[in-house]
């Protein structure tokens, strides 16, 4: 190609941030580049989460970038959009660290780098901890609820089993009696002053409710603890996007619950390769925002739906609600935009589920209007790409 003999990395990437060329210069600085070069030359493993965003949005992006310890580059996006949808990125070496002035400010860009990748983590999960704050109320009455009746069965239990012991004494005395016959009346009458055989047939149902609401509660907390960890120290694995969605849904329910009405369309969907907890977060900011846009009570619908394709998989959560304004429509990926009021969100919903989301070299594609309110689809590959064999 054309772009083969230039001394600066070029590199063209699809919307997604997929590589699809790379001059000579570009691939000697992915072999330099070990983390950049495993993820198969994809932008969010190179540049900051940012950079993908400013890029469509004002047309370019520019800045300098730590490489590799001692060597900084010099970076620039370009989006070329219109019809070609692709990126095309630019490398130059930034100019070489002559003093001792330079190699400490390396260093610190260097450990600021390293900072703001801790920053970054951190505030993923302090907005899945916020998220559950959020929901605090109706997941404690989702746990009240069949922690309730569990203890009213426990007291009906104890007065069973207080009359079944009396009916048991009785028949013990019958038994060391010379004519058992003879208490055959008063056996008669403890039965039906205890009303046993009420007790036998109200027991059995006593104790299979009691063990669903025990079972109810123990899936409640199991869902709070596989979305509120951190996948940081877990490798990426294979899971059920519709666990995931299952639990997630089980999380916000009761916020949900008094809204809308909630479908499911789930599609057969493939094991995929994925960091599930992250998802689930996109899952639910998706869900409360959904939830969020319908005005009224019990008025609105919210649609979950599933598909496969080939090599991908797609999760669309719609909903009834106003839409999101043309106008606004751009910024809803930017980091603290909102359009709720003061208290009523941080801003970060959407921004970091567009990260978690190029996390996974997925994408995220909105319709919305003002009459039929706004789909939210993701877009996720089966298995991640594979580093280029060099």
């Amino acid at each position: 190609m054309v772009l083969s003999p230039v001394d600066e990395g070029v590199c063209l990437h699809d919307a997604d941030g997929r590589l699809i060329y790379a001059n000579p210069s570009a691939k000697a600085l992915m072999r330099m580049q070990q983390r950049w070069a495993e993820a198969g030359g994809r932008l969010e493993h190179l540049l900051p989460m940012q950079a993908l965003h400013d890029a469509r949005t004002h047309g370019s992006w520019t800045d300098t970038i730590a490489f590799v310890p001692g060597r900084t580059l010099e970076a620039r996006l370009h989006w070329l959009g219109a019809d070609s949808q692709s990126f095309l990125l630019l490398l130059r070496h930034g100019s070489a660290l002559r003093s001792k002035d330079d190699r400490e400010l390396q260093l610190r860009h260097e450990e600021l780098n390293v900072r703001f990748n801790a920053a970054q983590e951190q505030l993923l999960q302090s907005e899945k901890l916020a998220s559950i704050g959020q929901l605090a109320a109706g997941v404690a009455h989702e746990i009240n609820n069949p922690i309730g009746y569990v203890h009213s069965n426990l007291g009906s239990l104890q007065e069973y089993v207080s009359n079944l012991f009396a009916l048991i004494d009785v028949y013990e005395r019958a038994m060391r009696a010379d004519d058992p016959q003879s208490m055959r009346a008063e056996i008669d009458d403890t039965r039906e002053r205890l009303d046993v055989d009420f007790i036998s047939r109200d027991l059995p149902q006593l104790l299979t409710e009691s063990r669903q609401g025990i079972e109810r509660v123990t899936a409640i907390v199991r869902d709070l603890r596989d979305f509120s960890r951190s996948d940081r120290e877990h490798a990426w694995r294979l899971a059920d996007l519709h666990a995931g969605l299952d639990s997630t849904i089980n999380i916000v329910w009761n916020e949900l619950r008094y809204k809308a009405t909630l479908t499911k369309e789930y599609g057969t969907l493939p094991m995929i390769e994925c960091l599930q907890s992250e998802l689930n977060q996109v899952f639910m900011n998706l869900l409360l925002n959904a939830g969020q846009a319908i005005d009224g009570e019990g008025e609105g619908v919210i649609s979950v739906r599933t598909g496969h394709e080939p090599g991908q998989v797609w999760v669309e959560i719609g909903d009834t609600g106003g839409g999101i304004p043309a106008e606004t429509l751009p910024r809803i990926f930017d980091p603290f935009f909102t359009t709720k009021p003061v208290g009523k969100g941080t801003g970060l919903g959407l921004s970091i589920s567009y990260g978690i989301v190029a996390k996974h070299h997925g994408r995220i594609e909105v319709d919305s209007s003002p009459l039929s309110g706004s789909r939210f689809r993701i877009i996720l590959p089966v298995r991640q790409p594979q580093p280029p064999q060099t």
